[in-house]
C-alpha cells in the first residue's frame, strides 16, 4: 500500500486512525509545535497527564483553525492516578483540560501498580468510552500477559499498544501478539532519543538524501507502526513529514532489523516486563 500524510490505519473496534502522530513529551509550552504540526499536515497530536500539556494541544488545536473532528487527540493516565474512581476523575480533568468536548484515544501509561489496580482503571476507561468522552481506549507499555488480563476480566481488547519502537528495541514477541489480536502499535521514541550517529543510520541517509530521522520514521511505517515523532522546532516537525515519497529497500530494512538488541536497547523507562 502507498503511503503519505493522510493515510490512517484500520482500528479493532472501527474506524481509523492517521498512520503518523506528533509527540509532546517534554514539551510545556507545546501549543506552537501543534499548529506548526497540523498546518503542515499531521492530523494526530499524541499527549499525556505526565507531559503537564493538554490544556496546551487544545490551544495549538484551536490556533489551527482545523476542525475538531478531523483530528485524531491521544492522552494518558499515569500510574499515580491509577484506581477506577481516581482515573474516573483523572479522563474527566484531561478532557476539560483539552478544552475540546473528547479525547480520540486514551491510553493506560503503564502497567505499574499491579493487576488490581489495572484492571480497575480500565474499567474506568470503558467507562468513560461509554459516556462518550473518549472515542477509543487502549494501553501502553503493556506486553502479552498484561493484555491477557484485560480479557480474562472479560473487558473489550485495546484499540492500541503504545510502546517503545526502533531499531534498537524492536519488542518483537509484543508486536507479533498485538499483530495476532489485531491491536494497533504506536511507536514512541522512534527517533531513538536523538541517538542517531549509528553508522547504518548514515549511510542509508546518504543512499537515500534524507536525514537519519526521515529514515527511522520511514523503517517504523514499513513496519506497520504508527510512529510519534516528536520535535518543538518547526522545521524538524516539518522534515519528518517528508518520509513519504522514497521507499527502503530489503537491504536496507534487514541492515535496521540486524540493530535490534531487545530490551537493552531501550532509551526510556519501557516497563513492559512489570509483574
Amino acid at each position: 500500500m502507498v503511503l503519505s500524510l493522510q493515510s490512517n490505519t484500520q482500528l479493532l473496534s472501527g474506524g481509523t486512525m492517521p498512520v503518523i502522530g506528533l509527540g509532546v513529551y517534554l514539551n510545556d509550552e507545546c501549543a506552537t509545535a501543534c499548529q506548526v504540526a497540523l498546518e503542515e499536515g499531521y492530523r494526530m497530536i499524541d499527549s499525556a497527564r505526565y507531559y503537564m500539556n493538554e490544556a496546551q494541544v487544545g490551544v495549538g488545536v484551536r490556533r489551527s483553525g482545523i476542525p475538531r473532528e478531523q483530528i485524531f487527540i491521544s492522552s494518558k493516565i499515569y500510574h499515580v492516578d491509577f484506581g477506577f474512581a481516581r482515573a474516573r476523575e483523572c479522563i474527566q480533568e484531561s478532557v476539560d483540560q483539552l478544552g475540546l468536548g473528547y479525547y480520540d484515544l486514551y491510553l493506560i501509561h503503564s502497567p505499574l501498580t499491579g493487576k488490581e489496580k489495572r484492571i480497575a482503571t480500565y474499567r474506568a476507561l470503558v467507562e468513560a468510552k461509554k459516556e462518550g468522552l473518549v472515542k477509543k481506549i487502549g494501553v501502553s507499555n503493556y506486553s502479552g500477559k498484561h493484555i491477557d488480563e484485560i480479557i480474562d476480566a472479560g473487558l473489550e481488547l485495546p484499540d492500541v499498544n503504545q510502546i517503545e519502537l526502533h531499531p534498537f528495541c524492536q519488542q518483537r514477541p509484543i508486536v507479533e501478539y498485538c499483530r495476532a489480536k489485531g491491536i494497533t502499535v504506536q511507536a514512541y521514541s522512534p527517533l531513538v532519543t536523538g541517538r542517531m550517529d549509528h553508522d547504518v543510520f548514515r549511510q542509508l541517509a546518504k543512499k537515500h538524501d534524507k536525514d537519519e530521522a526521515q529514515i527511522l520514521i520511514r523503517w517504523s511505517l514499513q513496519k506497520g507502526y504508527v510512529p510519534l515523532p516528536k520535535s518543538s522546532r518547526s522545521e524538524r516537525i516539518r522534515s519528518n513529514t517528508q518520509v513519504f515519497d522514497f521507499e527502503l529497500d530489503n537491504d536496507d530494512m534487514d541492515a535496521l532489523d540486524a540493530l535490534d538488541q531487545g530490551g537493552k536497547g531501550a532509551v526510556t523507562w519501557n516497563p513492559v516486563e512489570e509483574p
